[in-house]
């Protein structure tokens, strides 16, 4: 009796894992659009200047893009059971993870040396927001981290294979949220001046 209860709660779990996941996404897309709304209302002031995004933030983009491809090829590996294939390109996504958070904090260097700061005197409305933004995106690009390492800790630990990747999709679904996000971004800042 008590298996089946502990088995019921196992199927439980699976089965509402990844509409939980897919709430949390909605919840997060509604903030983010919310700072996005307020940037295209904020543009209509006199004190707005515009100028254009960091080069940083360009290679930022070209790594996490490449991430997201590096974790859906984890993924395939994982349901051949070729682990270490899998291992590979769970360490390349956390690599590539790692560099696009280094070149945003690059990119908020080159925005602080042309003299766009984040709040004080000097801060525009513009840099404000783009700081913000970011930052906020960072946070979670960082949970996605955290989610990735759990991945890669559950994976050496052989927690997959081709009969149970259910951990590893639902990181995998939240690291490409994240980079679908940040995309949108990108192409918002660029596009919305």
């Amino acid at each position: 009796m008590g298996q089946t209860l502990e088995q019921e709660y196992k199927s439980a779990r699976r089965k509402s894992a990844k509409p939980m996941l897919w709430v949390s996404m909605i919840s997060m897309t509604m903030m983010f659009a919310g700072l996005t709304s307020a940037y295209v209302v904020s543009r209509k002031r006199n004190d707005w200047v515009s100028f254009d995004l960091p080069e940083a933030f360009y290679t930022s983009t070209a790594l996490i893009i490449l991430s997201s491809i590096t974790f859906l090829l984890a993924k395939f590996f994982i349901k051949k059971d070729n682990r270490q294939l899998t291992t590979a390109f769970l360490i390349a996504t956390l690599l590539l993870g790692a560099g696009f958070i280094f070149f945003q904090f690059e990119g908020f260097k080159e925005l602080f040396n042309a003299g766009f700061v984040f709040a004080g005197a000097q801060s525009t409305v513009k840099s404000s927001f783009i700081y913000g933004i970011t930052l906020a995106h960072i946070a979670h690009i960082a949970a996605g981290i955290v989610v990735l390492l759990v991945v890669i800790f559950n994976h050496f630990n052989k927690k997959y294979s081709s009969k149970d990747t259910l951990g590893l999709e639902l990181g995998a679904i939240f690291w490409h949220f994240v980079d679908i996000l940040w995309i949108y971004l990108f192409l918002f800042f660029y596009f919305i001046r």
